[in-house]
């Protein structure tokens, strides 16, 4: 089960408290990770396992005597612990260093983290939390998905999603006064999702507690949170965040997603085939006829050159007058002057 990262004992605490009745190979690797905190996160097992003489297998059961699921969570702890010590600019300047300046460095950081990140979520995920999330949205009258900054992503993509299925649901990433006017018509018999991947914030809080009052069910995709919200939410789900700040911080939160909408259209396929032929056909009904588009287009050229050949024909009856009357003109003069004379 999940602990709250927010209560635990720093990295340094729990290589104290173990490390005198460690084996020999991963006493190395605990040090190792004590003395290397803020590296690590960006470093594979492979790496720490080459760096202190072990393998990937003893770095991995390491963090695990540490008291930690394994590397990732470990990672975790220690990028939250550098997110509120550290500021922006320095984080990023260590992801750029880290990641260095190689093409195939670069890709394969970036990779190598989103799959770690997918293959914990993917272990992570209790198979009974999953199906009691898929039951609750499956009978909702409405869903609301609720999300801010990044995870309002999340919020929006399952809100789309959810309506291509037949089903009703809305995103709402408003916050302070606004959110009050979203949460007015919430209702006992809707369903609530929230995108909060380790942030508690004043809204969220009072989200939960207005869907608490009007006997809303919530469903909570985060990575840290489940825990410190067990008592408000109905469903928790994991949703592993970034260490290091190389991959989306929605990332395993639109996975999660994706799983959760096949579920439901697998579950009501007449309704989920019914909506997507409709879907298709207003899309065949707002997509511009080509046939017609290329009529119209032929018929403007057409009264373009008839209008340039009109103006053109103008063009050189009016020259030809001109011409006229500058003939016309002498020999009006040359009369009047003879007359004069």
């Amino acid at each position: 089960m999940a602990t709250n990262e927010g209560a635990e004992d720093s990295l340094r605490e729990r290589v104290a408290q173990r490390l005198p009745v460690m084996p020999p190979a991963e006493r190395r690797v605990a040090e190792y990770l004590r003395d290397n905190a803020q590296s690590i996160i960006f470093a594979t097992a492979e790496g720490i396992g080459a760096a202190t003489g072990t393998s990937d297998a003893t770095v991995v059961r390491t963090a695990k005597t540490l008291g930690y699921s394994g590397l990732p969570h470990l990672k975790r702890g220690i990028g939250r612990q550098m997110v509120d010590a550290t500021r922006p600019s320095v984080r990023l300047n260590q992801r750029i260093e880290s990641a260095g300046q190689e093409t195939d460095t670069l890709i394969d950081h970036v990779f190598s983290e989103a799959t770690e990140r997918l293959t914990e979520t993917h272990r992570l995920i209790p198979e009974a939390e999953f199906v009691a999330a898929v039951d609750l949205l499956a009978g909702a009258r409405t869903v609301a998905a609720f999300g801010i900054g990044p995870s309002e992503l999340g919020a929006r993509f399952l809100a789309l999603k959810l309506n291509r299925l037949g089903l009703q649901a809305r995103s709402v990433g408003a916050t302070g006064f606004r959110l009050a006017d979203e949460l007015l018509g919430l209702r006992g018999d809707d369903v609530v999702v929230l995108y909060a991947p380790s942030r508690l914030t004043g809204d969220t809080s009072v989200l939960l507690d207005h869907a608490n009052s009007v006997g809303a069910a919530t469903i909570l995709v985060s990575d840290s949170l489940g825990p410190t919200l067990a008592d408000r939410v109905t469903v928790s789900l994991p949703a592993v965040q970034s260490a290091t700040g190389f991959t989306a911080e929605v990332y395993s939160a639109l996975l999660v997603t994706d799983c959760l909408v096949l579920a439901l259209a697998s579950r009501d396929r007449d309704q989920a085939t019914t909506a997507s032929e409709l879907l298709n056909s207003l899309r065949t009904a707002l997509a511009p006829d080509t046939e017609r588009v290329r009529n119209s287009a032929a018929r403007r050229r057409t009264a373009e050159g008839q209008e340039g050949q009109e103006a053109s024909e103008g063009q050189e009856a009016q020259e030809a007058q001109e011409a006229q009357d500058g003939q016309e003109a002498p020999a009006a003069s040359a009369a009047s002057e003879e007359g004069l004379s």
